[in-house]
């Protein structure tokens, strides 16, 4: 709880400096806070679970080593997305302050996401993400793109809002509790006389769920959003959210309903399937580097499913390490796109030719970041790629991985394209220079990637 109540005192402590003009103190006060929310994971990291609640209700939230990692993940790479912010919200607002609260209070959103313990909890932080970020989408009132970006999320959020609710309906018909431990305890209790509506409940619930994460058939809204939205919300957006919706269907799939795996298995393993292909196969088409990468997340999401095909006690560990390496690896690609765009003004592959020469550490940055998505051994992207194989391996689902193997070589394709443009292109020759903060993210997130890449046993056990 301390977390929370650190990020949103903060976010207010934001929003009122805001008010009295103190712009200068807005990242200086956030970055401690965010700083000082990471040391509370730290102390509170393998100590009893913490359960935290309302009223008569006292488990509504818990504390353990699974929301504690994601907690620690989320922060960091929110950290990270703030020191990207320099002189970026300026040019279309004086008042800063309120992008910086709306990410914050996304931020507060996302950890209880990853802690709840009641399904009504699992709304609630949902709810606070969702709103904050449809704010976020349009952040640029005069642009078009990001005011249609804005409309398609809040539309199509709003419609996955309601299947996941009238799937927990459903569930608290059948079982009388939001609580998950509960649900568990009437899963095992009736192995064969489970209410239908409980069956109905968990597949609503996977649609909305699989909706927040882009998986295919719910991924319409993904590359347009991801597209029309300012690069630094689409960065917060796909790394730092995207993790957040993985933890909540971890913990919700691989927890309370466990029970019925063999029963929502099949559905999920086809759009896992369907994920993979659609998102590598249509990557392959794109021109625009962001929608490109807009894409790319669409398949990434398939293989952080394959945590949930086959239900290890190492599960939360693959999706703990594929999400971190996702996470650094994008980062790093928005960073350079954002710097590439504020000199040129296009954010298309040609838009990066020749920036070996203009820049080698973008350059250098940005290939690393590519060969961590595309799985290239030494990054944190092949850990990440080979623990998710190796977990559905174990119970003979070779027909998946070999779909997985033949869509991670599409990547390669797209992803080695930004590699031959940065070093093998003539481009512009114009200089394109880097402000120190997103150094200090380049430098950091490249060390990071590499370091799981080489020593993934750092992360790899935690939970």
């Amino acid at each position: 709880m301390n977390i929370i109540i650190t990020i949103v005192l903060t976010a207010l402590a934001v929003l009122y400096a805001g008010l009295f003009k103190a712009k200068k103190a807005l990242l200086p006060l956030t970055i401690v806070g965010l700083l000082v929310a990471l040391g509370f994971v730290a102390v509170s990291w393998n100590t009893p679970a913490t359960f935290f609640g309302m009223g008569q209700i006292d488990q509504m939230m818990q504390m353990d080593n699974f929301a504690l990692a994601f907690s620690g993940i989320t922060i960091l790479g929110t950290l990270f997305i703030f020191l990207l912010t320099q002189n970026y919200f300026v040019k279309d607002s004086e008042n800063v302050a309120e992008y910086f609260t709306l990410i914050l209070f996304t931020l507060s959103g996302i950890i209880i996401m990853v802690s709840y313990q009641n399904l009504s909890m699992l709304f609630v932080g949902l709810e606070i993400m969702s709103v904050s970020l449809y704010v976020l989408a349009g952040i640029k009132k005069l642009n078009f793109a990001s005011n249609e970006a804005s409309l398609k999320y809040f539309l199509m959020g709003a419609f996955s809002t309601g299947f996941l609710l009238f799937g927990i309906a459903l569930i608290y018909g059948a079982t009388g509790s939001f609580d998950l431990t509960v649900i568990q305890q009437y899963l095992v209790n009736h192995v064969k006389t489970v209410s239908p509506l409980f069956y109905v409940g968990v597949m609503l619930m996977m649609i909305g769920l699989s909706f927040k994460v882009g998986a295919v058939p719910f991924h319409f809204w993904t590359p347009d959003v991801y597209e029309g939205s300012p690069s630094l919300i689409t960065a917060f957006m796909s790394t730092v959210v995207k993790t957040a919706g993985f933890a909540a269907f971890l913990r919700l799939f691989a927890g309370a309903f466990a029970p019925l795996h063999d029963f929502w298995m099949p559905a999920l393993m086809v759009i896992v399937i369907i994920t993979l292909c659609v998102g590598n196969i249509t990557a392959l088409y794109q021109k625009n580097f962001k929608r490109m990468l807009a894409y790319s997340s669409i398949s990434h999401a398939g293989y952080l499913l394959f945590s949930l095909i086959v239900l290890t006690p190492n599960s939360a560990s693959n999706v703990l390490v594929y999400a971190a390496a996702y996470t650094f690896a994008s980062i790093i690609a928005f960073a350079v796109l954002i710097l590439v765009k504020q000199r040129t003004g296009a954010d298309s592959f040609d838009s990066f030719n020749g920036l070996a020469k203009r820049n080698p550490l973008a350059a250098l940055s940005l290939t690393i970041a590519m060969l961590s998505l595309a799985g290239i051994p030494l990054t944190a992207g092949f850990i990440g790629k080979y623990v998710m194989f190796l977990n559905v391996m174990q119970n003979y689902q070779t027909v998946l991985v070999v779909i997985a193997i033949l869509n991670a070589l599409i990547g390669f394709y797209y992803y080695f394209k930004v590699i031959v443009a940065m070093y093998f292109k003539e481009g512009t020759e114009v200089q394109l220079s880097i402000p120190f903060q997103y150094k200090v993210v380049l430098v950091l997130a490249v060390i990071v990637t590499l370091l799981l890449g080489v020593y993934p046993s750092l992360i790899l056990n935690l939970i």
